[in-house]
């Protein structure tokens, strides 16, 4: 039996010290890591089409039973008023003190199962709840392929289309006009003689879908597509592009989750498995694990809480509405100043600066480097690449709300001390320019999709 989260704290002196030095690298995607090269399969989804394999890396729990929509009602922040079958929402949790735990993408599928996709912790947090409480529903937990039994294939396949020609790629696939879909509402397809459900969706900052259906038609799906896809400029996307969508389209993947103090979370704690807790890297610095711990709204999730039912947090959060908190913006970071970095790789002082691999440098899951102005902590960085088609490098950060468009900050890259995390080299600590952008910083994601 796996070491519970409580004890592997307890033996490494306290919450910090487990999380600074865990061996666990940045999650990764256990597909190819490119099919052509990660810079036209980027350019794919904004100038053509993209299809993304996402298969593998997500874990899948389905819900079931009379209560199971309680259970997540008594769990989530947001509203499940009128949400009925063929819908997807975005599903947030919290601690009891209103600390963000994570989120993932909620199906409300059209036998009446609920299936939520996404990162192992909210599935944990709802499992707990489940087994520890008074609720008549069951789970069935298909986790990602990083972990699953091998040989065991998953139990659904999930393919995202995305880009400009999406659209009439679906067309031809399915042989006919595509039927009009609302942002988040699910309709249903015949591709390859298979039934296929279809989020509409734009992950990447463009329209387009998630497809998916029963793990033993996903060939004959997959095999569809790429025939649809011909005299489209269709492009497969490997684990390095895919691994930046999120940051020009401005999702921020779960930072870290404010479960490892406290007593209110303590049986949760006791309950979980250490195994996939991941590890704290950046620049920030502070001697209280409850520092680092973020609520919905530094995260920018403002117009997902709602308080129009009880939720694990609700109290909490109602006051942290009421007061000021940070918001969640783009950071442009310096050409010259990045520049700089990779020229002391070459530079014989030895003095480098930490690697920044393109086009996604995170090392850690749980990613925090310190945003200043001069010696002022104004905000914390926490996930960072570069996008080849606006010739940017981004970071996605919470920072101090009165920081408007235009301002220039600096990020603190590298960590000092270093840590003993396999993915952190012998390197020093610089300090690199960034200008405050919105995010999404993509403009479409900003002004289309995201508003409607």
């Amino acid at each position: 039996m796996s070491e519970s989260l409580e004890s592997a704290i307890n033996a490494a002196g306290g919450p910090i010290e487990f999380l600074r030095n865990r061996s666990a690298r940045a999650h990764t995607l256990p597909v190819p890591a490119e099919h052509t090269n990660w810079q036209e399969e980027q350019r794919a989804w904004r100038d053509t089409v993209a299809l993304m394999d996402q298969s593998h890396h997500m874990t899948d729990l389905f819900l079931r039973g009379p209560d199971a929509l309680r259970l997540l009602t008594d769990l989530g922040v947001n509203s499940f008023k009128n949400f009925g079958t063929d819908r997807a929402k975005q599903l947030i949790v919290t601690s009891p003190e209103g600390h963000y735990i994570g989120d993932v993408i909620l199906f409300h599928l059209p036998d009446g199962t609920f299936n939520l996709v996404g990162r192992e912790i909210v599935m944990d947090w709802v499992q707990f709840h489940l087994e520890t409480g008074d609720y008549d529903a069951t789970a069935e937990r298909d986790d990602n392929t990083a972990v699953r039994e091998k040989g065991k294939n998953p139990t659904l396949y999930r393919y995202e289309l995305q880009g400009p020609n999406a659209n009439a790629l679906v067309a031809k696939a399915i042989g006919g006009e595509v039927p009009e879909v609302r942002f988040f509402h699910v309709a249903t397809f015949q591709i390859a003689g298979h039934e296929v459900h279809a989020l509409r969706h734009g992950m990447a900052g463009q329209p387009g879908y998630e497809l998916f259906g029963p793990w033993a038609d996903g060939a004959d799906v997959l095999a569809a597509l790429l025939a649809a896809g011909e005299g489209l400029d269709l492009k497969r996307v490997g684990a390095k592009a895919y691994a930046t969508a999120n940051v020009a389209s401005g999702w921020i993947p779960p930072t870290l989750p404010g479960i490892f103090s406290g007593e209110s979370t303590r049986a949760f704690r006791e309950w979980l498995p250490v195994d996939n807790i991941g590890a704290l890297g950046g620049s920030l610095n502070y001697d209280r694990i409850e520092d680092y711990y973020l609520t919905p709204f530094d995260l920018g999730y403002d117009y997902v809480v709602s308080f129009d039912h009880d939720f694990i947090g609700k109290k909490a959060l109602e006051k942290v509405a009421a007061a000021p908190h940070r918001k969640k913006v783009s950071l442009v970071w310096n050409p010259e100043d990045l520049g700089r970095a990779f020229a002391s790789l070459f530079e014989p002082s030895g003095q480098r600066a930490k690697l920044i691999n393109l086009p996604k440098p995170r090392y850690a899951i749980y990613q925090k480097d310190a945003v200043l102005i001069g010696d002022r902590l104004v905000g914390v960085s926490m996930d960072l690449g570069y996008i080849s088609n606006e010739q940017v490098f981004l970071s996605l950060a919470s920072v101090d709300s009165d920081l408007a468009e235009g301002t220039e900050v600096t990020v603190l890259w590298g960590e000092d001390p270093l840590s003993s995390k396999p993915g952190v080299e012998p390197h020093t600590q610089i300090a690199i320019r960034a200008t405050v952008a919105p995010a999404p910083y993509h403009q479409y994601a900003r002004e289309a999709y995201r508003d409607k």
